[in-house]
C-alpha cells in the first residue's frame, strides 16, 4: 500500500469540482465567506460547458415587458416541468434570478441593451414574456469571463486539467477527494470537509448530443458510489434543433434564439408545420395561425406565442414525427428559417455565433438560405437529490449546483433557465458549504486504505497484459442508448438496453489501456467508463420505471401523464453488492400560496399582480 505522504496533496476547506457557471459562482461565494477554496476542472479554466449556452439567461427582470414578475416566471418554470419541479427549488429561482443577474452586471457582463439603456431581454421557448437576458448568442461565454475575471482575485486555487475520480469520506461524512493530472498520470489528494459538485450532465452517453467529451457523468457516479441518492434521471432533455449535417459536426447546438428572434420550422414541401402539433390541453397560450404568432413577435398585449416557442420536448417530438412521416430535410432534420424572416444585417447583429457556425461547419448561409436541424441530447433535468436552500444532498458535507442537481426544472427545462439555475444555486451552494464546514466539531480524516483502494482501480487498466478496447466499448454504448433509450421509449427497447448495458459492464472490467499514464487518452477513456455505465444504468432503469409520458420522457406505451405518476423516481445503491435500487418517493405537498400561483390562469394571474403593483 502506497504511503500518503508519497501522494500530491492538497487542503481546503471546500473543494468544487466544476469550473462552470455553478462551480465558479460557488467558488466566489465561498471564497468572500474565508473560506480556502480550491476549484478542480477536467479541462481548461474557461473551457466550461457554459460557454455553449447561447440564448440567454432567464429572470423576471420585465425590462422588455413590465408585466413580467417572478411569480409569472415561477409560473412558467412550474408549468414547463409538468409540475414535476420541486416547489422550493423553483420558487427561490425565480425570485433570486433578477438579483443575480444585475450582479453579473456589476461585475462587468456586457449584456445587450434596450433603448432606454436597459439590459435587454428576448423572447424564448414556454416563457410568457421577452425574459432571456442575453449578449447576442454568446451569452453563457460572457457569463463565463465575468465569473472568472471576478473570481480570479478572491483566492481560489485553480487545479487545471485534473479529474476527480472518487470522493473519499470518514464514516458517513465527507473527506476530501482522489484524483489525477490528466497530462501527467500522477495521482493527487486534495484533504476538505466539503465538496461541491457543479459536474454537469452525461450527455456522452449518447451518439448524438450537443455535450462536449467532458460530460460523462463524473459527479453524478462519484456521488452515487459515496452513498448520495440521484433523482429523476430518465428526463433526459433532446434539445430540437441541432446541426444534422455535416457528419463531423452532428448534435452541435443551434440556439433555441434563432426561433425567438423569429425563426421558424419548416418540412420538405415549405410549410410551416409546427401549428400540426398543438395541444390545446398543454398548449392553451399557444398561437393556432401565423397572424396571431406574428402579433406576439411584435409585443402586441393579449397575443398568443408561435408554436415555434413551445417546450423543447414538444417541438422535437414534432420535428421527430415529421421526419418519420418522410417530410424530413435531406439529411435527416427539418428545415429552420430566419432568412425569409429577418434581414442579414438582423441576423449578423443578433445572432453571430450561429452566422459563423453554419458559415464555417456546414457552408451554409443562414442569411441567405434554411439551416437544417434535428434533435439533440442536451441536458440532464435529472441529478442528485438535494436540499433546496443548502444544496446539501444525503451525504454530509457533499453538495451539487447546476446541471448535476436535481429538482428545479422537474421533467422538462425551459431554455434559459440552466444560466440562471447556475448562479442562484451555485451562490446557495456556496452559502451552504461554508455553514456546514463552520458547524463541524472537528475535521473528518482521510482513510488510507480507501486511497489505495482508488488507485488500484485506476490503474488496473494500465496493468492488464490484454483486454478490451475502452474506445469501442463506449462506442458501443453510444448506439445501445441511441436504440433504446433515446427521445421515444418503449419497455422492450429499454430492457434490451440493459441487457446491453451488463454486457458492457463486463467488458468495461477487462478494459486495456496500452502505454504508460503520461498524455493517454485511451486510460482517460476506460477511467471514463465507469461513470459512462452508471448513469446509463441509472437513466435506463428510471426511464422503465415511469410507466407514463411526461415532459422530456416518451414512453410509447403509456402515452400521456397519470396522475399516480406525479412522484420522484430516485436511484440508491443498496446491499452489500452495490446493486443498483430505483424506487419512486411521494412528493410532498406544495405550500398553497405556490400552488395558487401554478395552477392560476395568466389573465387572473396578470390582474392580481397589476392590482398589487397600483397598491404599491
Amino acid at each position: 500500500m502506497a504511503a500518503l505522504s508519497e501522494i500530491e496533496t492538497y487542503e481546503h476547506d471546500v473543494v468544487i469540482i466544476g469550473a462552470g457557471g455553478a462551480g465558479l459562482r460557488a467558488a466566489i461565494e465561498c471564497s468572500a465567506r474565508g473560506l480556502r477554496t480550491g476549484l478542480v476542472c477536467k479541462s481548461l479554466l474557461g473551457k466550461a460547458h457554459t460557454v455553449m449556452a447561447e440564448g440567454g439567461i432567464a429572470a423576471a427582470l420585465a425590462n422588455v415587458d413590465r408585466r413580467d414578475h417572478w411569480k409569472i416566471h415561477f409560473r412558467d418554470t412550474m408549468r414547463g416541468g409538468k409540475f414535476l419541479n420541486d416547489w422550493r427549488m423553483a420558487e427561490l429561482h425565480a425570485q433570486q434570478a433578477p438579483d443575480r443577474v444585475r450582479e453579473l452586471e456589476e461585475w462587468g457582463a456586457v449584456f445587450d441593451r434596450t433603448k432606454d439603456g436597459l439590459i435587454s431581454q428576448r423572447n424564448f421557448g414556454g416563457h410568457r414574456y421577452p425574459r432571456l437576458a442575453h449578449v447576442g448568442d454568446r451569452t453563457g461565454l460572457e457569463m463565463i469571463r465575468t465569473l472568472q475575471d471576478h473570481g480570479i482575485h478572491r483566492g481560489i486555487r485553480v487545479y487545471m486539467e485534473c479529474t476527480a475520480l472518487d470522493l473519499l469520506k470518514d464514516g458517513d461524512r465527507i473527506a476530501g477527494v482522489f484524483g489525477y493530472w490528466r497530462d501527467t498520470g500522477r495521482f493527487v489528494l486534495f484533504r476538505a470537509p466539503a465538496v461541491i459538485l457543479a459536474t454537469g450532465g452525461a450527455g456522452k452517453c449518447w451518439r448524438i448530443t450537443s455535450n462536449s467529451w467532458e460530460y460523462t457523468g463524473d459527479g453524478y457516479a462519484m456521488a452515487y458510489l459515496a452513498g448520495a441518492e440521484l433523482m429523476d434521471l430518465e428526463f433526459t432533455q433532446f434539445h430540437p434543433t441541432g446541426m444534422v449535417w455535416p457528419p463531423s459536426v452532428r448534435g452541435t447546438l443551434v440556439t433555441e434564439g434563432v426561433r425567438g428572434d423569429g425563426g421558424v420550422l419548416k418540412d420538405n414541401r415549405g410549410e410551416r408545420f409546427m401549428f400540426r402539433y398543438i395541444s390545446p390541453r398543454f398548449a392553451p397560450e399557444t398561437a393556432a395561425d401565423e397572424a396571431e404568432a406574428e402579433r406576439w413577435l411584435r409585443g402586441e398585449a393579449g397575443a398568443r406565442r408561435p408554436p415555434e416557442l413551445l417546450t423543447r420536448d414538444e417541438v422535437a417530438r414534432a420535428i421527430t414525427a415529421e421526419v418519420r412521416a418522410g417530410r424530413g430535410s435531406p439529411h435527416g432534420g427539418v428545415f429552420l428559417d430566419i432568412a425569409s424572416r429577418r434581414p442579414a444585417d438582423f441576423i449578423k447583429r443578433k445572432l453571430p455565433s450561429m452566422y459563423h457556425q453554419f458559415k464555417e461547419l456546414a457552408e451554409v448561409d443562414i442569411t441567405a438560405e434554411p439551416m437544417e436541424v434535428g434533435p439533440t441530447l442536451h441536458y440532464f433535468m435529472g441529478g442528485l437529490r438535494v436540499h433546496a436552500d443548502s444544496q446539501m444532498t444525503s451525504v454530509p458535507g457533499l453538495f451539487a449546483a447546476g446541471e448535476c442537481a436535481a429538482g428545479l426544472h422537474g421533467a422538462n427545462r425551459l431554455g434559459g433557465n440552466s444560466l440562471s439555475d447556475l448562479v442562484v444555486f451555485g451562490r446557495l451552494a456556496g452559502v451552504g458549504a461554508a455553514e456546514y464546514v463552520r458547524s463541524l466539531a472537528a475535521t473528518p480524516a482521510v482513510d488510507p486504505e480507501q486511497v489505495d483502494s482508488c488507485r488500484r482501480r485506476a490503474t488496473a487498466p494500465l496493468n492488464r497484459e490484454a483486454g478490451k478496447n475502452p474506445f469501442v466499448i463506449h462506442e458501443e454504448l453510444q448506439v445501445a442508448m441511441e436504440a433504446n433509450c433515446g427521445i421515444v421509449r418503449v419497455e422492450d427497447e429499454l430492457l434490451r438496453g440493459l441487457q446491453e448495458i451488463e454486457r458492457l459492464k463486463r467488458d468495461a472490467a477487462e478494459a486495456k489501456a496500452h502505454a504508460s499514464s503520461q498524455f493517454n487518452p485511451g486510460w482517460h477513456e476506460a477511467l471514463d467508463l465507469r461513470n459512462l455505465l452508471i448513469v446509463a444504468e441509472a437513466v435506463t432503469r428510471a426511464a422503465l420505471l415511469r410507466r407514463e409520458s411526461r415532459g422530456a420522457h416518451t414512453r410509447l406505451d403509456y402515452e400521456g401523464e397519470r396522475d399516480e405518476c406525479l412522484k420522484y423516481n430516485v436511484v440508491v445503491r443498496r446491499g452489500v453488492d452495490g446493486a443498483m435500487d430505483v424506487r419512486q418517493v411521494a412528493r410532498p405537498a406544495p405550500p398553497p400560496h405556490l400552488a395558487a400561483i401554478a395552477s392560476a390562469k395568466i389573465e387572473d394571474l396578470e390582474r392580481d399582480l397589476e392590482l398589487e403593483g397600483k397598491r404599491a
